[in-house]
């Protein structure tokens, strides 16, 4: 880091541009999130798209597993192609054209699915590639300064998280849907003036991508993209011909697809010999549990755009301190709940250090997110004889922010520790194929409401969770010995 020039609370003045643009493109995301179900569940007399819960649970969480699931290829652009910053650049200004997509107040639906579209292949060149600007700022003996650098970055995507569905869903209140949405596209816009104005503090970072493809390359990489866009395009093509192709099966078969992703990654790694060690081996028979627990964890995580919000909106009297809110609103607790408690982690698990093991923390993670759910099951059989208080919610994403600060900043930290030594750079990849996994499973639970009430429904989720937390405390010494765990997991926070 150069000595003169202005600072930002002592680091690079980049990173104030970064922090920026991340903390709008973070508004534009969780923005949309928080009424995105609702709005599809709302009749057509309400402007809404009229799904059952249950359809629009599955979409939101097929979106969400898509948003995760593209960051590898997006990195892979950036690196191979436009370097990282042009693929910030081109990514938030693709986002901002599908917000702006779904802001025309049209009764057709094509608009919604192409700004879907449009947002997922946005934030798959946006997403990852920031974060590595972000790293690139600093010298590469530089680390505590980097980590303090992301927790400030992290500061700003929780900052656009907890303001986003307090603006947002005070403009969609009374079926303003499409006003809620431009809010999502301003905010987004705001993000691209941000990035681009402060982009001469970056110094160059990301400029150039790392390996450019050569033209024979670039040539082949073109006949594969369109190869395989013409080939999904005309599958699904054949399929609405044949007039069985509807949005829960379409959702249903990108579920499997994303199942398949891992099972192949994992396959590829341990059964190609790729000079592995013996010891790396035994990390990632050890890693593939935890990247299951993850699933696990996240299946349950995520439902709060979807599951949780269709009960604050339905069952809960919206209000707090006396003050009416919108059903958006309660997706602000998570955010502000890890503000308020990523210090004290980050300081706990320094303090522990190895006494308290990876496998032990995500068994506290699993065992945390399936007592919410217990909680969500009281709250369910209360709300059977009428609303029931939004503290229900308050004190459930309490409880789970307790869990995702014990596994998400462990995970990435894990991942980066057992990754065997070939697969260094892709392993952060895989950690977040976890959460698109649990996302896209996720949302298919919803199929359950047909055999199971509502309490029922959280209760089987929450004891599936708790089972995967104990074995996970029952076999720790077992994956310490695969994991060959002797180091400090990273303080840093999770960034999502």
């Amino acid at each position: 880091m150069s000595k003169g020039g202005r600072t930002f609370f002592g680091h690079p003045w980049g990173l104030a541009t970064l922090f920026s643009t991340e903390m709008w493109e973070r508004f534009s995301w969780y923005g949309l999130r928080a009424i995105l179900a609702t709005f599809m569940a709302a009749s057509p007399a309400h402007k809404g798209l009229g799904m059952s819960q249950e359809t629009a649970q599955a979409v939101v969480g097929v979106y969400g597993a898509l948003i995760y699931l593209v960051a590898l290829p997006g990195g892979w652009i950036a690196d191979r192609i436009l370097g990282a910053r042009r693929s910030v650049f081109w990514g938030g200004f693709v986002i901002m054209l599908g917000h702006i997509s779904m802001a025309i107040p049209v009764t057709t639906s094509f608009f919604v699915w192409l700004g879907l579209l449009l947002i997922i292949s946005g934030t798959g060149l946006l997403k990852p590639n920031i974060s590595v600007m972000v790293g690139r700022l600093y010298n590469e003996d530089e680390d505590g300064r980097r980590d303090a650098g992301f927790s400030l970055f992290y500061l700003g995507i929780n900052l656009g998280a907890f303001f986003a569905p307090l603006v947002v869903g005070w403009l969609a209140a009374g079926d303003r849907w499409h006003l809620g949405f431009s809010a999502a596209a301003v905010g987004m816009a705001l993000g691209l003036l941000q990035y681009v104005w402060g982009g001469r503090n970056l110094r160059g970072i990301g400029e150039r991508p790392g390996i450019r493809l050569t033209p024979p390359e670039r040539r082949r990489f073109g006949r594969l993209a369109g190869l395989g866009a013409a080939v999904t395009a005309a599958a699904l093509g054949v399929w609405a011909a044949t007039g069985t192709l509807t949005i829960d099966r379409l959702a249903l078969a990108i579920t499997i697809v994303i199942l398949i992703v891992p099972v192949a990654y994992f396959a590829y790694i341990l059964v190609g010999s790729h000079s592995l060690t013996g010891e790396e081996r035994g990390r990632m028979k050890a890693y593939i549990w935890l990247f299951v627990a993850a699933s696990i964890f996240w299946m349950i995580y995520d439902l709060a755009p979807s599951k949780l919000l269709f009960f604050a909106a339905d069952h809960t009297r919206l209000s707090l301190f006396g003050l009416p809110i919108q059903a958006a609103t309660t997706q602000s607790f998570n955010p502000l709940f890890i503000m308020i408690f990523v210090p004290v982690f980050a300081a706990l698990w320094v303090k522990l250090g190895v006494r308290v093991s990876t496998p032990q923390k995500f068994g506290f993670a699993l065992v945390m997110v399936g007592l919410s759910f217990v909680v969500m099951a009281l709250a369910a059989s209360l709300a059977t004889g009428g609303r029931v208080s939004v503290w229900w919610l308050v004190l459930v994403y309490l409880i789970q922010v307790f869990g995702e600060l014990s596994l998400s900043p462990v995970g990435l930290s894990v991942t980066t520790k057992l990754a065997p030594e070939a697969f260094k750079g892709q392993m952060l990849g895989i950690w977040f194929i976890a959460v698109s996994v649990g996302d896209a499973v996720g949302g298919q639970t919803g199929r359950l409401s047909h055999y199971l009430s509502d309490p029922a429904y959280y209760l089987v989720l929450a004891i599936m969770a708790i089972v995967a937390g104990l074995a996970l405390f029952l076999f720790t010494r077992k994956l310490r010995v695969l994991m060959a765990e002797h180091y400090h997991a990273a303080a840093m926070p999770p960034i999502r």
